[in-house]
């Protein structure tokens, strides 16, 4: 049989789903992309820079940051996971030094994960009036509610 997890565990018939947080997910898209990013870059400063830093550690430090974004996606639900992010988004910038585009590109997707966050929270917000108005609703008309 298989293991069932915290979740399933304590499901029961009749529960709501747990809204899944809209500011999680376009700052997870946000990371991923600049996961892709970095490995390209990584790529490109191995090929123009190869003699001047050890191909070992550009290899090694780029891959090493593109781990470090899509493991920080796990952690944006923490209440430290967002800062976390605006962290990569700096090192992400820094960059720059090895490779003069990434300041542009850098700046960019911080703008875009500022954007992202600022949304996200905004719509969180909304879907959870949403969904305190249905309730209200809901419990003042239980023949109109129906199941579910």
């Amino acid at each position: 049989m298989a293991k069932l997890t915290k979740a399933q565990r304590e499901w029961r018939p009749g529960m709501p789903r747990k809204r899944r947080s809209t500011k999680v997910m376009f700052a997870s898209t946000v990371l991923l992309l600049e996961a892709f990013v970095m490995f390209f870059a990584t790529l490109a400063v191995f090929g123009l820079r190869r003699g001047e830093f050890p191909p070992a550690v550009i290899l090694g430090v780029g891959i090493a940051l593109c781990v470090v974004m899509i493991v920080a996606c796990a952690f944006l639900t923490k209440p430290w996971g967002i800062g976390l992010g605006w962290i990569l988004q700096l090192v992400l910038i820094l960059t720059g030094i090895f490779e003069p585009a990434m300041f542009l590109v850098g700046t960019l997707f911080a703008a875009a994960w500022w954007y992202g966050i600022r949304t996200g929270i905004r719509l969180d917000r909304e879907a959870g009036e949403r969904a305190r108005e249905q309730a209200a609703w809901e419990a003042a008309h239980p023949e109109e509610a129906g199941p579910g």
